[in-house]
């Protein structure tokens, strides 16, 4: 029976702030030792050396530290996740998960939000894009659901991964050992270590079947809708989330799933609020959601036609401002409008995340 789930939305007041997760804390919220993972944006540039996501996860560690009784080893084993590069109107904050001891709420068999964790065996370079990618991925996203008390993968409603992506320092390791990596230098590896993982995670769900090599980044008819995949240069395999619903143990959460279309599919949003169980109006208004929605996770991706709607767009024609900045300014301010507020997770780089040009959408709502 997996434990009941609190969850919050903080804001960061700076890229080292974590005085909102302090304040939880003290609050009596949740307790230091009961968090079992974070997932967050930071206002650093999103690339491969966007350091603002080492600054941000050492500044909730040391609160973790501080305020509960886990050991340096222990805490630095806790999943925080963090997606760089807030663009646009999006806003710092962090989303933090919690378990709450089992007669702090009412047990019920009705769906509730249950968060589960696992970490894959440790990816190579030369993994990185490429088939064993895929397979290690897998077994990861299996052991998470195991461990979030999920049996059936239409309970799994977001998966969220880190994962390595290539550096100079890696590529030089995989030649030295006689092997060879996907790309010869690291830009551009953030989309191929995200988009193979993705494809990982739809084969243990059952989405696709095992990928091809010459499948992985170029048939973009195979994708995730539960997606959400992100990469760095902070770990050496994937750190893996699954979020999802499970029934008996209680809480007041629950979690929802769709995916949009393209950059301005708002009803998408909409579509992944309601799947979480909240009644709306057949043309919603942020105002109809009150204080339930806690957040919404989302991933996007410039379509590779260069077009919206038959629009044309130059986003992947500048060479001034990196589309994925452009796209999630973009879908960060579709997605402020719908929720009524800027702090939403809007993370880049969706192959295989979603239909090509869209992206998957996860919702948290109070239930």
């Amino acid at each position: 029976m997996p434990a009941p789930i609190e969850v919050r939305k903080v804001p960061l007041h700076n890229v080292s702030d974590a005085s909102e997760l302090a304040k939880l804390i003290d609050d009596g919220v949740m307790e230091a030792d009961r968090v079992v993972a974070v997932i967050g944006k930071t206002e650093g540039n999103g690339g491969i050396n966007d350091y603002t996501r080492i600054i941000a996860d050492r500044a909730f560690r040391e609160v973790l530290l501080e305020k509960g009784t886990r050991s340096p080893d222990e805490v630095k084993q806790i999943p925080i996740v963090w997606s760089g590069g807030t663009d646009g109107v999006i806003s710092p904050h962090a989303t933090v998960f919690a378990t709450l001891p089992e007669d702090a709420v009412e047990k019920t068999d009705e769906p509730r939000l249950t968060v589960g964790y696992a970490m894959s065996d440790v990816l190579l370079p030369e993994d990185i894009g490429r088939v064993a990618m895929v397979e290690k991925v897998a077994e990861g996203v299996k052991k998470a659901m195991e461990a979030a008390g999920i049996t059936d993968p239409a309970d799994v409603h977001y998966v969220q991964t880190k994962t390595p992506l290539l550096t100079i320092d890696t590529i030089r390791d995989a030649h030295q050992r006689g092997k060879t990596t996907i790309l010869e230098e690291p830009h551009g590896s953030m989309d191929v270590s995200n988009g193979t993982t993705a494809l990982g995670i739809a084969v243990a769900l059952g989405e696709i079947e095992m990928p091809t090599q010459e499948q992985v980044m170029r048939d973009l008819s195979l994708y995730s809708a539960v997606a959400s995949c992100s990469s760095g240069v902070e770990l050496d395999r994937a750190q893996i989330v699954v979020v999802g619903n499970a029934r008996g143990h209680g809480g007041a959460y629950r979690v929802g799933h769709s995916v949009m279309k393209d950059a301005l599919d708002q009803d998408g949003i909409w579509a992944a609020i309601r799947d979480a169980g909240l009644e709306l109006p057949e043309r919603p208004h942020h105002t109809d959601l009150g204080d339930r929605l806690v957040n919404v996770f989302l991933k996007c991706e410039a379509s590779p036609d260069g077009k919206v709607r038959g629009r044309r767009n130059a986003m992947l024609d500048d060479s001034d401002v990196s589309w994925h900045r452009q796209i999630k300014a973009t879908v960060g301010g579709v997605t402020a409008s719908v929720t009524g507020d800027p702090a939403v997770f809007v993370s880049v780089a969706a192959v295989h995340q979603g239909p090509s040009g869209g992206g998957p959408v996860a919702a948290i709502v109070k239930a």
